[in-house]
C-alpha cells in the first residue's frame, strides 16, 4: 500500500491525504467486490457458451461491402446477441448511432398513428423525449405521426407502485410500455431485473396486447439475468456502453421477439429488405467487445463502488450508496453547486488517458434541452463504458459517473477529480465540505 501511495504521488502530483482517503474507501468498498466477481463469472460463462454454440470463427470477422448480401458474420452476430440476452432474434448494426437511435427505431417500427406509448418509469431522458416530441419540435418526431404519449409520474418517490402501474395501463391501454432501466438524469433509483419482471407481469395481466420495450442502456451484464429473460418483449441499447466492451467503435443492438425485431429491421433499412442488407465493416471488435464485456462491466462496477465510498467520505451525498445493490454502472454524486460540478469534471478529465489537458465546458448538445457538462478522455468518442461523467447544468448539480475500462485507471481519475475539488475549496483535508 505504501508503494502504491508513493507511486501515485510521484507520477500524478496528488495530495497524500487524498490518496489515504481513497485507500480507506477502497477497504470499505472491497467488501462488496466478491459479489461483482460472481456475477461477472456467470455472465462470462454465458457469453463463452454462446460463442461456442454458434461456432464463431475467423471467417465471421470479415467485412462486407455494398449491399452486404450474404454477410454471414452479420447474421451470426445478430444470433449471438439474441442468444446471450435470452431473446428470439437480434439486430446488431454499426448504422445505429446511439442508444436513443436504437429505441427510436423500435418505437417507429412498431407504433402506428393513434397508438399510445406509456412511459412506465416516468419521462425518458432528454434525447429520447425530443425524439418522441415532448419538449421541442423536430422533423419526424413521433408526435408528428399521431402517436400519443402518456407517463406515470412520481413513482420514484418510493418503491414501485404496481397498483398505480396497473391502473395506468388499464386506463391508457397502450400499444407499447416503455421501461427505462437506468435512472438517466432523474434522482430515482435504477431498476433491477427482478423489478422489471414484476412490471412486465402487471402490464401483461392488465393489457396482454401491450408490448414491453426496455431501454437497457448501462445495465447489460450488471446482473446475471437481462430483461428479455424475465418477460420483456423488446430491448435496446448502445454498443459504446456495456455490451461493446470498450472495443466496439460504435453501433447499437435490438433483441427480442422475432416478429418485433423483424418490424424494426424493416424500419432500419426499407420495407422488403429489412435485416438482409447493410454493409458491415470489420467485425472483430464487435465480437471481441461482447466477449470481454462481462469483465469490463465488472471493472466499471468496482470503480463505481469505490467512487461511492470515496466521495461520501469527502462529504458528498452519493446514489447508490456503496452497500446498495448495483443495477447499472451509473454512480451519482450530488455536488451541490455549479462550481463544484465544473471542477469535478475538470479533475476527471485530467485523469484521462486521452485529451487530459482539455477543459470541459457546459454546452447545449444536440437533443438536449439544457446545458450539460461532459468529461472523459475516451478512445471512442462518447464511450460511456470507458469512464466518463455527465453533469446537467441545473440544481442540485449531480455528476453522473459511469464506466471505467480498468479499476486502477478509475482510481487515479477519482483522485484527480477530488484534488480539483480540494484545490478549489470545495472540500477540506478533514473530508468536510468547503462551503
Amino acid at each position: 500500500m505504501l508503494e502504491y501511495i508513493e507511486a501515485v504521488l510521484a507520477r500524478f502530483g496528488l495530495e497524500r491525504w487524498l490518496v489515504e482517503e481513497l485507500l480507506a474507501a477502497e477497504k470499505e468498498a472491497s467488501i462488496y467486490f466478491p459479489s461483482l466477481e460472481r456475477v461477472s463469472a456467470l455472465n462470462h460463462l454465458k457469453v463463452l457458451h454462446a460463442f461456442q454454440k454458434l461456432q464463431v470463427n475467423e471467417y465471421h470477422f470479415a467485412e462486407s461491402t455494398g449491399y452486404g448480401y450474404g454477410d454471414l458474420g452479420r447474421e451470426v452476430l445478430d444470433r449471438l446477441f439474441a442468444l446471450v440476452f435470452g431473446a428470439e432474434a437480434g439486430l446488431v448494426r454499426p448504422q445505429i448511432v446511439s442508444g436513443t437511435h436504437a429505441l427510436f427505431l423500435c418505437l417507429h417500427g412498431i407504433l402506428r398513428p393513434g397508438d399510445t406509448i406509456l412511459a412506465v418509469t416516468g419521462r425518458p431522458y432528454d434525447t429520447l423525449a425530443a425524439a418522441i416530441g415532448l419538449d421541442s419540435a423536430f422533423p419526424g418526431m413521433l408526435s408528428e405521426w399521431g402517436i400519443n404519449y402518456q407517463e406515470i409520474k412520481d413513482w420514484h418517490r418510493g418503491a414501485i407502485d404496481l397498483d398505480k402501474v396497473g391502473l395506468a395501463v388499464a386506463s391508457a391501454k397502450p400499444r407499447l410500455c416503455l421501461v427505462q432501466r437506468s435512472c438517466g438524469y432523474s434522482q430515482r433509483p435504477s431498476l433491477s431485473v427482478q423489478e422489471i419482471g414484476l412490471l412486465v407481469r402487471v402490464i401483461k395481466e392488465v393489457h396482454p396486447e401491450s408490448i414491453c420495450l426496455v431501454d437497457n442502456c448501462y445495465g447489460e451484464f450488471v446482473e446475471s439475468l437481462e430483461p428479455t429473460e424475465v418477460g420483456a418483449d423488446l430491448m435496446a441499447g448502445s454498443l459504446i456502453k456495456n455490451p461493446g466492451g470498450g472495443l466496439a467503435p460504435g453501433g447499437g443492438y435490438i433483441v427480442g421477439k422475432y416478429d418485433l425485431v423483424e418490424k424494426v429491421a424493416h424500419r432500419l433499412t426499407v420495407p422488403g429488405l429489412g435485416g438482409t442488407v447493410g454493409a458491415f465493416g470489420e467485425k472483430r471488435s464487435y465480437f471481441q467487445g461482447l466477449f470481454l464485456a462481462p469483465a469490463i462491466v465488472r471493472e466499471a462496477l468496482k470503480g463505481a463502488l469505490l467512487a461511492a465510498a470515496f466521495f461520501k467520505r469527502l462529504g458528498f451525498k452519493v446514489t447508490p450508496e456503496v452497500s446498495e445493490e448495483r443495477r447499472d454502472i451509473v454512480q451519482a454524486i450530488k455536488l451541490g453547486s455549479l462550481a463544484a460540478l465544473k471542477v469535478f469534471c475538470l479533475g476527471l478529465q485530467k485523469g484521462s488517458p486521452i485529451d487530459h489537458q482539455v477543459i470541459p465546458e457546459g454546452a447545449l448538445l444536440p437533443g438536449y434541452t439544457q446545458e450539460v457538462i461532459m468529461a472523459g478522455g475516451t478512445f471512442i468518442q462518447g464511450s460511456s463504458i470507458e469512464l466518463s461523467v455527465d453533469g446537467p447544468v441545473r440544481p442540485p448539480y449531480i455528476a453522473y459517473l459511469q464506466g471505467g475500462l480498468s479499476y486502477e485507471y478509475t482510481k487515479v481519475a477519482l483522485l484527480t477529480a477530488a484534488q480539483e475539488l480540494a484545490r478549489s475549496g470545495q472540500i477540506k483535508g478533514n473530508g468536510e465540505r468547503g462551503r
